[in-house]
């Protein structure tokens, strides 16, 4: 930290030395023991998907072809090339691996698979294949979460728990012009699922946060996340009359986490809050608005198509608020339909000593209800569409 008066209006808070990087080992007791017995349990059972009563909502998504996304295969193909025998064989998995339902947002090592970033050459950290998976400003979003994890480590010291590269990226299945597969980026506020089959993609489940969100002093000074997603929405909760505010608040008190985080792939959760038909003209607008802000993290041509998808159900989606509504206070928000599910919630501190939820600690989610995470449901409608009559593939095995 530098001398003078403090960048940050918090103490830091006196942690164990937790290491990013392993081995982990299963603690006697506590919040990672519990939450890593979930993730094995949650991880063995068959998935399903987000889902308001445990049932899924068939016939959902058509997944329409966009612009051709060979430059993610090329650099996918590149990407692999330039790794190393044992890197390759870190990095690899089958195309259905439970490893894809792994990832955890928390920072100390506990399911890391693949290849770390720290380990690769400058080349490799260029990322070229989440560059092309990407939309301009959802790749940005996602390296300045890289760099505000930096931060994090001149703000702590803990090198071994914080870093920019910190981040593991493994590979599934083989990349393909028509056959799917698909990669993944796992680490510290960080979860990117993207899973494609020739022209289509899927880039869920999506998960961006960071504490803080701005970098006030270090590496990347300036650099900050998230500000649409929290100014869009509470713009919205405040456009509400007081009856709109009263259907939409679903709570006072803020959640732990977002409801929907790791370990949490079959979750059941009730559609609450304000409906867009309770809505007028501008506030539906402002909804639309918001949820592009999210959806346009995927690349241009896809996130249309994505927004279609989202748009066919408007009339079932739901607007829900937990918190005060004002200039300062810490909030949650929550999008749910039966082809979307957005969560932006403000955190206590982890870093920071603070208990109580403040906006220098944010988290976002956006998922795929109704079996759409991961690409299963396009998975699922491949199989249907393509002849794999070969005994061993996945369908014929039972396993989509």
């Amino acid at each position: 930290m530098p001398d003078g008066e403090p960048p940050y209006p918090y103490k830091l808070r006196q942690r164990r030395g937790d290491s990013a990087r392993g081995p982990f080992v299963v603690p006697p007791d506590g919040f990672i023991k519990n939450l890593y017995e979930r993730a094995v349990s949650a991880t063995a059972a068959p998935f399903v998907g987000i889902t308001t009563d445990g049932k899924v909502v068939p016939n959902l998504f058509r997944h329409k072809s966009g612009p051709s996304l060979k430059p993610v295969v090329d650099a996918a193909d590149a990407f692999i090339a330039s790794l190393e025998p044992g890197q390759k064989r870190a990095m690899m998995f089958d195309l259905e691996a439970d490893r894809w339902r792994t990832w955890s947002n928390i920072h100390i090592y506990m399911f890391r698979d693949g290849a770390c970033l720290a380990d690769l050459s400058d080349e490799q950290r260029k990322l070229a294949l989440v560059r092309a998976s990407m939309s301009a400003s959802g790749y940005e979003l996602a390296r300045d979460v890289m760099k505000l994890n930096e931060h994090v480590n001149e703000i702590t010291g803990k090198i071994g728990a914080y870093g920019e590269w910190y981040y593991w990226i493994s590979i599934f299945g083989t990349p393909s012009p028509d056959k799917p597969w698909g990669w993944q980026i796992d680490g510290h506020h960080l979860i990117i699922n993207c899973f494609v089959v020739g022209d289509r993609i899927v880039l869920t489940p999506n998960f961006m946060g960071s504490e803080p969100v701005e970098a006030k002093f270090g590496k990347y000074t300036g650099t900050s996340i998230l500000k649409a997603e929290e100014s869009q929405g509470l713009g919205l909760m405040k456009s509400f009359s007081p009856e709109q505010r009263k259907q939409a608040t679903i709570g006072m008190e803020l959640p732990f986490d977002v409801f929907a985080t790791a370990f949490r792939d079959n979750m059941v959760m009730k559609h609450e809050g304000l409906r867009h038909d309770e809505l007028d003209k501008s506030q539906q607008a402002l909804l639309v608005e918001l949820i592009k802000t999210y959806v346009h993290r995927m690349p241009h041509g896809h996130a249309e198509i994505r927004l279609d998808e989202v748009l066919d159900h408007l009339r079932e989606t739901r607007f829900a608020w937990i918190g005060p509504c004002d200039d300062k206070a810490a909030f949650y928000y929550r999008i749910h339909s039966p082809t979307i599910l957005i969560e932006f919630d403000h955190q206590a501190g982890i870093v920071f000593e603070n208990d109580h939820h403040t906006r220098d600690h944010i988290h976002t989610l956006v998922r795929t209800p109704n079996g759409g995470d991961y690409g299963k449901d396009l998975l699922r409608q491949h199989y249907l569409q393509h002849d794999h009559s070969h005994p061993h593939t996945p369908h014929r095995m039972g396993k989509v």
